[in-house]
């Protein structure tokens, strides 16, 4: 078990966020993590990577804790959080942002993530301010990949993309699954959920409250309808 998560609560200031959240999984999994705006979705990925701290319960990832740590630990034990916002560096390079995340122990270098994602080869010496949404995405990936993540967690990677480019960036994140990265994964787009996932869970009011397997999840409707059925595509 790479990522064991158990009864972490959270908040915003007085607001209960996570009301005891917990889910597992194993190396080399990808993990869905799906439910209605508000529901927790973002505040767990938050939670694990330590940008938000857990006021009670426990994140244990590879058999350590991870209480207390800074962010900045946490990702440099190999658990990779890229954001909604994707945090790119609109003034560096494409090059200069993906150096910033270069470790030398990494399994993925420069020349890894340009051949996984060529526009990014392509546009290495444009600004981060110059990229399309896509382009943005496919960089934020490749940065925190040259971090040597043993855990990638992505929030909603394909939000607002068009279908070209979101059939581009599954086929990448295939890749990066079948390379034996884990990923943890936040998105609405119930299509691309399926065709990554090995496992759904969905979270409600804080909650987990469904967990199953790619196939029992593609075929309840039931399950969908009832806590997906509010913004969810």
């Amino acid at each position: 078990m790479i990522l064991d998560v158990q009864d972490i609560h959270g908040f915003y200031g007085k607001s209960h966020i996570l009301q005891g959240v917990t889910l597992q999984f194993a190396e080399g999994e990808t993990v869905t993590l799906l439910g209605r705006n508000g529901a927790g979705k973002s505040t767990t990925l938050k939670a694990i990577a330590g940008v938000v701290a857990p006021q009670r319960g426990t994140v244990t990832f590879n058999g350590a804790k991870l209480g207390g740590l800074p962010s900045h630990k946490i990702a440099s034990r190999g658990v990779c959080f890229v954001p909604e916002h994707r945090g790119i560096f609109r003034l560096l390079t494409v090059e200069e942002n993906l150096r910033l995340g270069a470790r030398k122990d990494s399994p993925w270098q420069l020349d890894d993530i340009y051949r996984i994602f060529p526009r990014l080869k392509e546009r290495r010496t444009n600004g981060g301010a110059q990229l399309s949404g896509g382009e943005q995405q496919m960089l934020a990936i490749g940065r925190a990949l040259m971090n040597h993540p043993r855990l990638l967690m992505l929030d909603e990677p394909v939000e607002g993309l068009a279908p070209v480019i979101v059939e581009e960036i599954v086929a990448q994140l295939k890749l990066i699954r079948q390379a034996g990265v884990a990923i943890l994964l936040v998105e609405q787009n119930l299509e691309v959920c399926t065709q990554l996932a090995d496992r759904h869970y969905i979270i409600e009011q804080g909650v987990i409250v469904y967990s199953g397997d790619n196939a029992s999840f593609a075929a309840d409707e039931s399950i969908k309808d009832r806590y997906l059925g509010v913004g969810v595509v």
